[in-house]
């Protein structure tokens, strides 16, 4: 059994949603119901879908109705997080023939890694490369001859973007299959000294450059709990993974055995009894459960925005005020950096994903009662997965945590809350990750810096114009001026700043990486400056009060004057420089038709 707050929550959800995922449920009923897909298309339409196959599998496929599972694939060699899928097809269909099955790559999708694109213009095509993700796989999928789906990704947009299209296909069962984080290498706690001693001028690119190449250094994931790892523990809470294979390394025979059994678990829910398809597993306490998941270890602000567009594309409603309401009742039961010292590595060996869903589900915290797609249920993610000889086998984790600098036991929290919450007041609402910011800097409250991009402010930061107490206001970040980046960049010399002894604070409608946290930040706000948003009416010098205690966001400016104020407008210049170059002309659709942060910055609604 639940909590009293977290099943009010999710009711209030449930009631909310009600109209939206009826008709949802309705749809993939529909299509569930169907012929078979070579029952029901033409000849040539399955003539052309199963040309390229083996004999033998084209026999299984149409003659002897095998199953027949579609892999949508996030593989490219340019990220280090998705460079293992490579092999992963032989793999898949190697295990499926063995099962009597067969296998398709209905697609790949796009996947652009945010480490490399940071500060740059790339980064202003990332938020929305989670919308093209989602229709490539809907692209993908569209062929409409699978009995199920194989899902392929990790890092940042692809996982919500895989999710989101996944859930317009809601009929067909569906795993997630990772690959796993790299090694640990550079601590990212020393990785980011050496970034502020670079921001001040200590260190020159050599050394620079030689911390960065000993931080991100093989195959795999970053090691950061940023939104990549994030992504993981959420799918983990979601029982859309093969239990406990969030974060064994790319290259550990584990790693195989766990893509291989991936493969059995989505063919044991295509039919009969135990037929689950992703539509129906996905309902309100599943979304919870993730929600919970991501506020009990501290995880990636990004979530904020992506997971609201995957709980819509399965036609349930959530806010910012969900989560903060949860936020308020749920422990914080991990430290990963850049909540705490350790990598994600080191949190896997303290007991990780599994440890916190087990505390979390045992404090009634989760909901247990839920479809996940073991057919174990949720409480098979609190296992640890190992191979006894050839054989894949789940035990129990131990009682306590491995190190209790990393994990801690729900009734011995780091904190009885967790590490996000809501700010709300005359300038909008935004979200602020206090889990990472020191307690004395809470509350800040100091005279606003505007700037209209981030560049402008490391060019003051560049200058020495910076030496004093201020909150940095970087609007026209949202994602219809220019695709909502993060704005990673900033976090090194207002960390300078701030080590100075200098009150800092970041205001923005733009976003922040998933591993930032050190310096306080209310993001996305919303309404965005662009969209009108009060954002636009600050300026220089006006008092600002960030107060993540009382959760207040304000401008201390006379009401009647500030409801005078005419709204700031973004310079036609940059404007312009916004929408081209680098392909960011194709995204100009994107741009005008997106909705809100807080509404999860869908461009497909």
């Amino acid at each position: 059994m639940v909590t009293a707050a977290v099943e009010s929550i999710t009711r209030r959800i449930r009631e909310r949603s009600a109209p939206t995922r009826n008709a949802y449920l309705q749809r993939i009923e529909r299509h569930a119901r169907r012929e078979r897909s070579t029952d029901r298309m033409g000849c040539a339409n399955v003539a052309h879908a199963f040309a390229a196959l083996p004999s033998h599998d084209k026999l299984r496929v149409v003659a002897q109705r095998a199953p027949h599972i579609g892999v949508v694939s996030a593989y490219n060699d340019m990220l280090s997080a998705h460079q293992p899928y490579e092999s992963y097809p032989a793999v898949i269909r190697d295990a499926a023939r063995k099962l009597g099955a067969t296998v398709q790559v209905a697609g790949g999708v796009p996947a652009m890694c945010d480490g490399v694109t940071q500060g740059l213009p790339g980064m202003e095509l990332s938020l929305f490369s989670r919308d093209t993700i989602a229709m490539a796989t809907a692209i993908a999928l569209t062929h409409d001859v699978f009995d199920a789906a194989l899902l392929l990704g990790v890092c940042d947009k692809i996982v919500p973007g895989l999710l989101i299209g996944a859930l317009h296909f809601g009929h067909l069962p569906c795993v997630f299959i990772p690959a796993g984080p790299m090694g640990t290498g550079l601590s990212n706690s020393a990785k980011s000294k050496v970034r502020e001693r670079a921001a001040q001028g200590h260190v020159g690119r050599e050394a620079l450059l030689e911390a960065e190449s000993a931080a991100y250094h093989g195959p795999g994931t970053c090691t950061f709990y940023g939104t990549a790892n994030s992504n993981q523990m959420l799918l983990e809470a979601m029982g859309l993974h093969v239990p406990g294979s969030a974060f064994v390394h790319p290259h550990a025979s584990l790693r195989e055995a766990l893509t291989r059994e991936a493969v059995a678990t989505v063919l044991r829910r295509v039919q009969g009894p135990n037929f689950l398809p992703i539509g129906q597993l996905v309902d309100d306490r599943v979304i919870v459960n993730a929600m919970v998941a991501l506020l009990a270890t501290g995880g990636s602000t990004n979530h904020l925005i992506h997971w609201v567009a995957v709980a819509r594309a399965a036609g349930i409603l959530i806010d910012w005020s969900d989560f903060a309401e949860l936020s308020a009742t749920t422990p914080l039961l991990a430290r990963v950096y850049p909540n705490g010292a350790a990598d994600v590595n080191q949190f896997q060996a303290a007991g990780g994903p599994g440890f916190v869903l087990r505390e979390l589900l045992d404090a009634g915290l989760m909901h247990d009662d839920v479809p996940a797609v073991s057919e174990r249920g949720l409480r098979a993610h609190a296992e640890v997965p190992a191979l006894q000889g050839e054989q894949l086998r789940w035990s129990a984790l131990p009682a306590d945590s491995g190190d209790t600098q990393i994990v801690r036991k729900a009734v011995a929290p780091f904190s009885a809350s967790g590490g996000l919450k809501l700010l709300i007041g005359n300038l909008g609402r935004a979200v602020i990750k206090v889990s990472a910011v020191p307690n004395d800097r809470h509350v800040i409250e100091a005279p606003a810096k505007v700037f209209a991009s981030q560049e402008a402010l490391l060019q003051a930061f560049n200058a020495g114009m910076l030496e004093r107490d201020f909150i940095a206001v970087v609007r026209f970040q949202g994602p219809r001026a220019n695709g909502m980046p993060e704005l990673h960049k900033l976090t090194p010399p207002l960390a300078v700043l701030q080590g100075r002894g200098f009150k800092v604070a970041l205001v923005t409608d733009g976003r922040m990486s998933g591993a930032s946290g050190k310096v306080p930040a209310a993001i996305h706000v919303s309404p965005e400056a662009l969209a009108g948003g009060p954002l636009a009416k600050v300026r220089d010098g006006d008092l600002i009060r960030l107060d993540a205690v009382a959760g207040t966001l304000q401008a201390l400016v006379e009401p009647a004057s500030w409801a005078a104020r005419e709204p700031a407008v973004l310079d036609e210049a940059a404007a312009e420089a916004n929408g081209h170059g680098l392909g960011r002309e194709l995204f100009a659709g994107l741009r005008r038709n997106v909705v809100s942060a807080e509404e999860g910055a869908c461009s497909w609604m």
